[in-house]
Parts: structure tokens; C-alpha cells; sequence
């Protein structure tokens, strides 16, 4: 196997996702489910327009019941960041690892002309980076 250098190397493919009009509780199960801290939110077109965290998801939930609420009405987009951070899967390892160190974001949609082609977490640039060390002590 190559060393690993650009995202697109790294990446998942294919990741799990969940429409902005979702149920919040059936976004809470995926992250349950799946062991994950977030979901890329995407539109109707498949477009990324957001994403959901378990810190996103709590917020949601003490504020519905703390509002006498119920946290089955509540949908994905109102507990949502719009906010997406995304990289190209063209993009080095390195780059993409010092932005995530630098806005300590633990993952990052892959995105290609606007549309949703992979995600990567800290988990899978570490692993690339660690691939990169042990390649270069073989040399």
C-alpha cells in the first residue's frame, strides 16, 4: 500500500448522513447506533447544508424539556450548525490535519463541486500520518 497523502486516501466514502428534516431523536440513534459524535446534515439535493452533534443534540434536549417541550418534535435543522467544515479530497493530509488542530474540529465533510463524497475524522488523518512516520523509517 502507498503512503497515504492526500484526503482522498483517508477518507470514508459514503458516510452516514441525515436529512435536515429528520427527527432529532432519529439522528440521536444514528450517533448512538454508530458510535459517532456527528452527522453531516444534508438538503434535499443531497447537498451539504449542515451538520449535528452529540453537544448539539443535548443542547436540543435540555432545552425542550427544560421548556416543558418534548424532544420527539423537534427536527434535525432546528438543532443543527450550519456551519460545515469541509475539505477537498485533493487536499493533503497535512493541511486538512493542522486546520483541524487549529479550530479543534475532529471531522470534516469531503465535499467535490458541492457535493457530499466522503468525511474524514482525527482518527483517520492520524492514521495517515502515522503510515507517513512509519514509511519513512523503513527508508
Amino acid at each position: 500500500m502507498t503512503t497515504p497523502t492526500s484526503i482522498r486516501d483517508c477518507m470514508h466514502r459514503n458516510p452516514l448522513t441525515i436529512h435536515r428534516s429528520a427527527p432529532l431523536v432519529k439522528a440521536i440513534e444514528l450517533l448512538v447506533e454508530f458510535r459517532l459524535t456527528g452527522l453531516t446534515v444534508i438538503d434535499h439535493d443531497a447537498v451539504p447544508c449542515g451538520k449535528i452533534t452529540e453537544l448539539d443534540c443535548i443542547r436540543a434536549v435540555l432545552t425542550a424539556i427544560y421548556n416543558d417541550g418534548s424532544p420527539e418534535n423537534i427536527q434535525v435543522e432546528q438543532a443543527m450548525t450550519e456551519h460545515i467544515d469541509a475539505c477537498s479530497p485533493d487536499e493533503t493530509i497535512v493541511e486538512v490535519a493542522q486546520r483541524m488542530i487549529d479550530s479543534k474540529q475532529r471531522r470534516n465533510a469531503v465535499t467535490h463541486q458541492g457535493k457530499l463524497v466522503g468525511q474524514v475524522s482525527s482518527s483517520n488523518i492520524l492514521w495517515a500520518l502515522m503510515e507517513h512516520a512509519r514509511k519513512r523509517q523503513d527508508t
